[in-house]
């Protein structure tokens, strides 16, 4: 493994729906303590905790002690790998819809 990268793979971290969902929650927000983050979820502090600790693995997000409660922020940085790949695909798929287009536009002719 690279120095400084993370210790989880950014896409591994994302898979989760409930993680996406911690994700959201925290792009809507600068900064949310973990009870307010459990109250979203049908599950307890504990399983919230877990979710957030994948996504601290993979730097997606930051915690910060205040007084006896644990805050977290979203670092969306790592998302960029995911822009990056989905950005790739997509001009594949740009270019294929485009001969497709062609393609029924002869057809029609």
């Amino acid at each position: 493994m690279r120095e400084n990268s993370p210790a989880r793979d950014v896409f591994d971290a994302i898979a989760d729906p409930t993680r996406r969902q911690l994700i959201y929650l925290l792009s809507e927000a600068e900064e949310l303590p973990l009870h307010e983050l459990t109250s979203q979820f049908d599950m307890g502090r504990t399983a919230v905790s877990k979710h957030l600790t994948i996504l601290k693995e993979a730097d997606l997000v930051h915690d910060r002690k205040v007084g006896r409660e644990t805050r977290f922020k979203l670092n969306a940085v790592p998302l960029r790998e995911i822009q990056d790949w989905v950005s790739f695909y997509s001009k594949y798929w740009n270019m294929n819809m485009m001969r497709l287009s062609q393609l029924l536009e002869e057809e029609e002719e």
